[in-house]
């Protein structure tokens, strides 16, 4: 299922390197959340804790991938690359068991910087598993595609229509699906269409990067902020991590996530340096078109030109809803999207059997808890009381709301 240690997103070996060069000694818990309705079995925990213990336990980087990584991503230091050579998986940072409502509680702990590697190949093997020992008619083409093709062949086609709708609409797009694939065999069949697309820019998946020549895609996620939340400062949280961040890429990865304790408190702490230093930031909650209107706002009363910046959009992304973006975009400022789920496990196509609804959020740091607030309610994770602190100093709510 997990077929190499680069078969991950680039966004967590560049924030792996970070955590090692500032944060070397801290101590991270992750935890799972099922958002949506579906459950899991006994059979289910036992294949995941054989995959986690045969299957990803051993990967390891090989000679080809070290020195393509040297090649291809020069921001990566050769200090990081010999310390990713000699990393490996470690099983028991990884809890699994299943709760009375047939939920999947899953936690891992240990280092940092070495529990940063676990969420993506955990949600790619939780994934896959689900829909290979619970939900399996998917893979009767009559029940997803309603074609007589075999699936895999349907699904190509459904997904070089998407990509083609796209290009004919200008659109610059990156594959971002890895940690809601329905398999790694499907995603495969999706890269091997998209690459005939000519305004693919890359992929997330620094496996398939490889495999198929284009760019690896990512720069940071949420969790650089919350970690940096509980190890640095709250209030000015993103200021931090922001800066940080400059210090180990000295400009390389500019492009900033704006949500993790909402996009308002972002901009107070953009500075005009931050602004200028950094060349656009990524959207992933909340109204998209209001998003937009606030970035140029933003830009223009920092005396900066917004057509020579950019906005990432990555949340929850379809082809549709990416074209309107760019309509919206155009002559205003310059854009473009990191597609996941609705490539690599699409619901209009497997109409019978959505994805998983799932995440794995960072929730302590050396043992104190951290949350996202997100500019979408429902995308809030962290301990009721360590999100009713962050909610108060963000000034979004009162400590009684």
């Amino acid at each position: 299922m997990i077929k190499s240690i680069l078969d991950n997103d680039l966004y967590k070996f560049t924030m792996q390197m970070a955590v090692l060069e500032l944060f070397p000694k801290a101590e991270a818990e992750y935890r799972f959340t099922n958002r949506g309705s579906q459950r899991f079995s006994e059979e289910f925990i036992k294949k995941l804790r054989r995959v986690i213990d045969e299957e990803i336990s051993g990967l390891r980087l090989t000679e080809d991938e070290y020195h393509w990584l040297d090649e291809e991503c020069p921001f990566l230091k050769p200090m990081y690359l010999e310390y990713l050579k000699n990393f490996r998986f470690k099983p028991e940072e990884v809890e699994v068991c299943l709760s009375r409502e047939k939920d999947l509680d899953m936690r891992i702990k240990g280092p940092w910087h070495s529990t940063i590697l676990w969420e993506i190949v955990l949600m790619a093997a939780v994934s896959e598993l689900y829909f290979t020992t619970i939900e399996k008619d998917w893979n009767d083409s009559k029940k997803s595609s309603g074609t007589s093709k075999p699936v895999l062949e349907a699904y190509g086609e459904k997904i070089l229509e998407i990509g083609k709708f796209l290009e004919e609409n200008g659109c610059l797009f990156s594959e971002f699906g890895t940690r809601r694939r329905r398999s790694f065999e499907l995603h495969d069949q999706v890269m091997k269409n998209l690459i005939q697309i000519k305004t693919l820019t890359g992929t997330s998946n620094v496996y398939f990067a490889k495999k198929y020549g284009v760019k690896p895609i990512g720069t940071v996620g949420h969790e650089w902020i919350m970690g940096t939340s509980a190890l640095v400062g709250l209030r000015y949280a993103n200021r931090f991590a922001f800066e940080n961040w400059v210090e180990v890429y000295k400009g390389d990865l500019g492009i900033a996530l704006t949500d993790t304790f909402g996009s308002e408190v972002f901009f107070k702490d953009m500075d005009l340096k931050l602004s200028k230093i950094y060349d656009g930031f990524r959207h992933d909650s909340g109204d998209p078109l209001a998003f937009v209107d606030r970035v140029i706002e933003h830009y223009r009363k920092m005396g900066i030109d917004p057509m020579k910046k950019l906005i990432v959009f990555s949340d929850a992304l379809d082809a549709e809803t990416a074209v309107r973006l760019k309509k919206y975009c155009h002559g205003k400022i310059n854009c473009s999207f990191g597609i996941g789920t609705s490539l690599t496990n699409n619901s209009e196509f497997f109409r019978e059997s959505p994805p998983l609804n799932m995440v794995i959020k960072l929730y302590r740091i050396n043992g104190i808890p951290v949350v996202k607030l997100s500019d979408s309610p429902e995308k809030e994770t962290g301990e009721r009381d360590a999100l009713r602190v962050a909610n108060y100093i963000a000034g979004r709510k009162g400590l009684d709301e």
